[in-house]
């Protein structure tokens, strides 16, 4: 008898317990998506077209390299006007699946890009003619949210 009571009280306990985990746990009203890479730029005056040329060519060759290979989803390309001399007027986008596949790619990437844009000396000669056409601002990652619970 005194054990049954022991076993009663105990399931009791349990299942307040139990009852009260899932009573907390918080239902958000979105999901985590895709994560992206953004680069504010600040193109110099009267360089627009120059900067730009880069982006249609050796920028969007790298990408689509990229793409092809799975390393990233998609890429964007954002023009604003700037609202101040040290404001950025261009954002580059890259979007990968995951924060994990951002990070695990990163040497496959650079692999990549030694064969797409040429060796080590030849990609520090392209960023050495890019700082005369145009300032990088910021690079930030991004996680975009979808407004859906998670499914």
């Amino acid at each position: 008898m005194k054990i049954n009571r022991i076993l009663a009280g105990s399931l009791v306990a349990l299942v307040l317990t139990l009852g009260t985990i899932v009573l907390a746990q918080v239902h958000r009203p979105y999901r985590n998506a895709t994560v992206w890479s953004v680069g504010f730029i600040r193109m110099n005056p009267g360089m627009e077209t120059a900067y730009l040329n880069y982006v249609v060519n050796d920028w969007k060759r790298e990408q689509e390299a990229l793409k092809k290979d799975g390393q990233i989803l998609s890429y964007r390309i954002l023009q604003t006007e700037a609202h101040g001399s040290t404001d950025w007027n261009l954002m580059l986008m890259t979007e990968y699946k995951d924060l994990a596949t951002y990070e695990g790619s990163l040497k496959k990437a650079d692999d990549l890009l030694q064969t797409v844009l040429g060796d080590d000396e030849k990609q520090r000669q392209g960023y050495r003619e890019r700082l005369a056409i145009r300032e990088v601002l910021a690079n930030r990652m991004a996680r975009e949210i979808v407004l859906e619970p998670t499914r």
